[in-house]
C-alpha cells in the first residue's frame, strides 16, 4: 500500500484512503506508529478528502493514534469531514477525542 502523507516539522498530515477496512487499517496503523516514533510526530492530521468508507477498524486506528500521541502530549486532528465520515464520527464518539479543523 502506498501512503500519502506530508511532514511539516513535528506535524504530519496523513490522507486516509478511499476505503478503510480491516486489511488497510493494519497497514495504516503500523506505518503511523513507525512515523510517530521516527519523526517525533506531535500533531497528526487525518485528511478524509477522498474517504467514502471506513469500518470500525479505521475508528480503531484513529483512537489508537490518539492514545499514542497522548503519551507525548500530542494532538490528533481531522480535516475534510464529509457527510459519511461525519456520521461515523458522531456514532463512534470520535468528535470527543479528535479536533476537526478547517483544511489548509
Amino acid at each position: 500500500m502506498k501512503h500519502r502523507y506530508e511532514m511539516n516539522g513535528v506535524q504530519m498530515r496523513y490522507w486516509m484512503p478511499k476505503e478503510v477496512d480491516q486489511h488497510i487499517s493494519e497497514y495504516i496503523r503500523d506505518f503511523l506508529e513507525q512515523m510517530i516514533a521516527a519523526e517525533q510526530v506531535r500533531e497528526l492530521i487525518f485528511d478524509f478528502e477522498e474517504t467514502v468508507f471506513m469500518d470500525s477498524s479505521g475508528i480503531g486506528v484513529i483512537i489508537g493514534r490518539c492514545k499514542t500521541l497522548g503519551y507525548y502530549n500530542g494532538k490528533v486532528y481531522a480535516v475534510h469531514i464529509g457527510e459519511r465520515i461525519d456520521k461515523i464520527f458522531r456514532a463512534s464518539g470520535l468528535y470527543r477525542i479528535v479536533t476537526v479543523k478547517e483544511a489548509s
